[in-house]
């Protein structure tokens, strides 16, 4: 590390964070300094990064200080505490939580979706839910040919949208359940293994959960349509890693199923995966570890029209959290016209 920026990474020892040094190394990020932060829990503990192991630091007052950039991903309330005082310090904040997404001055990016609004920031730019993320790198290449009028979805979210404890806790239930064991469930507040429910953040008066509500409104959101017509049911499965969704798009007029997988197949952050002949469609297994997400099962809409439905499947720990905000962050290292970047 000589030549770049002086990046932090916040939440270093979590499953996010653990992405997110990868990923950096993996796609040759300009880094002159790496900071690891985390709680007083987990400081102390050294981790690799090219070559060399770094030092865990526990957040504190002066963790930003000289800091250019900071990669959050520790939670919602952390955020809102620290990252105000990140950006007094001059670092730019790329936030992984939910704390900023809906602030109208704090941009709410996909690049491949909006770019140019990471470079409206003012100091935080906020990485979408992972669901949103999946589901916009799939719907926005249709919308861009005609407007979408309408988006039903079903997710099927794998543990991984917990954390690494919430995988290793499903792992545990499974080895009880076949071991003829109680499982016990303690990141749920169900057993997963063998099972699955409704995801378990709050619900409003209205009966949706906290979880599908990110994907209505940060959806409308990235995409600039504050009137899309967009309904979505969260299930929690007992798949380790990578989320899956059904999707249902209408449009304003018949869209040939062809051409929209046509547009998919080049579309920038997604890999069409189709085999009607062996009925072999994307899979949570095989979208692990990839930074594409898989569509696929592209279908007309036998009861309707003017709407396709389709089938995707992608790593929720990767393009859903921490390869989305380091995309970002090479957004930003590149000279722009608008706003601020390095």
């Amino acid at each position: 590390m000589s030549n770049g920026l002086r990046v932090a990474v916040l939440g270093a020892t979590g499953a996010v964070g653990a992405e997110l040094l990868a990923l950096l190394e993996q796609r040759s990020f300009p880094l002159k300094d790496l900071t690891l932060l985390a709680s007083p829990r987990s400081a102390g503990t050294t981790l690799s990064f090219g070559g060399e192991e770094i030092l865990v630091q526990a957040l504190g007052e002066n963790s930003f200080a000289g800091i250019d950039l900071v990669l959050a991903s520790a939670g919602g309330s952390v955020s809102q505490e620290w990252l105000p005082k990140a950006v007094a310090a001059g670092a730019i904040c790329i936030d992984n939580s939910s704390a900023y997404r809906m602030e109208s001055t704090v941009p709410l990016v996909v690049p491949e979706v909006n770019p140019e609004a990471a470079q409206t920031h003012q100091g935080i730019i906020a990485n979408p839910n992972c669901t949103t993320i999946l589901m916009a790198l799939a719907v926005w290449p249709l919308h861009q040919v005609q407007p979408v009028q309408r988006i039903v979805v079903a997710t099927y979210q794998s543990a991984s949208g917990a954390g690494a404890r919430a995988m290793e806790e499903v792992k545990q239930q499974a080895r009880a359940i076949l071991a003829g064991e109680e499982p016990v469930a303690e990141a749920f507040p169900y057993p997963l293994a063998f099972n699955l429910f409704p995801h378990n953040s709050p619900l409003n008066e209205q009966g949706y959960c906290q979880e599908e509500m990110k994907m209505v409104n940060e959806t409308r959101k990235i995409f600039g349509a504050a009137n899309l017509r967009i309904s979505a049911t969260c299930v929690r499965v007992p798949v380790l890693r990578a989320h899956s969704e059904a999707i249902n798009i209408e449009f304003g007029a018949p869209f040939a199923p062809q051409e929209a997988k046509a547009l998919l197949a080049k579309a920038p952050g997604v890999k069409v995966v189709e085999d009607w002949g062996r009925n072999y469609f994307p899979m949570p297994v095989e979208a692990s570890g990839q930074d594409d997400v898989l569509v696929g099962r592209i279908r007309q809409d036998i009861s309707n029209p003017n709407a396709l439905e389709l089938w995707l499947s992608g790593d929720q720990i990767r393009k859903g959290a921490a390869l989305n905000a380091v995309q970002i962050a090479e957004l930003l290292t590149v000279p722009q016209t608008v706003g601020a970047s390095f």
